[in-house]
């Protein structure tokens, strides 16, 4: 059993989802500190300095002046606030993710249109041979090619 785990372990596509797992991590903190530095506060602006982190509802019916206070007071809270703020984490990163996709797709896309393009050869009609598209005699055979075919 510990030998198939190691040969689990050691296979490439492991490998390549622990690379996957690390990159992703580091490109969630990046988004996480996009969003928490640069958009929340130009949505603050925008929505009139609201604190999207410290809205909340308090249920245990009591009113508090802040999200810290409540906390502190042990009341049960819905923290909506946060929640908004990791919706725009997730549709962030959701975008950057169908752009990258969109861009290595079209990269692809590129790169099978190389591959189909126009034939340089053709098989002569008479010994089926491969020869260059311009020909009009066989190489292999000698006979006269139509061009036209």
């Amino acid at each position: 059993m510990i030998k198939e785990f190691k040969e689990f372990i050691s296979r490439g596509n492991m490998m390549d989802m622990a690379v996957g797992i690390i990159i992703g991590a580091a490109f969630t903190a990046i988004v996480t500190s996009l969003v928490d530095d640069i958009i929340m506060p130009l949505i603050s602006i925008i929505t009139g300095r609201i604190d999207f982190t410290q809205l909340f509802i308090s249920l245990d019916g009591n009113d508090y002046a802040s999200l810290a206070a409540a906390e502190e007071a042990g009341a049960a809270v819905f923290k909506y606030g946060s929640f908004i703020q990791a919706v725009i984490n997730f549709l962030i990163v959701a975008i950057v993710v169908f752009l990258m996709i969109k861009a290595i797709n079209s990269m692809r896309d590129k790169a099978i249109k190389k591959e189909e393009a126009a034939p340089t050869t053709k098989e002569c009609p008479y010994c089926f041979s491969e020869i260059n598209i311009a020909a009009t005699k066989c190489p292999h055979c000698t006979s006269l090619i139509d061009v036209t075919e």
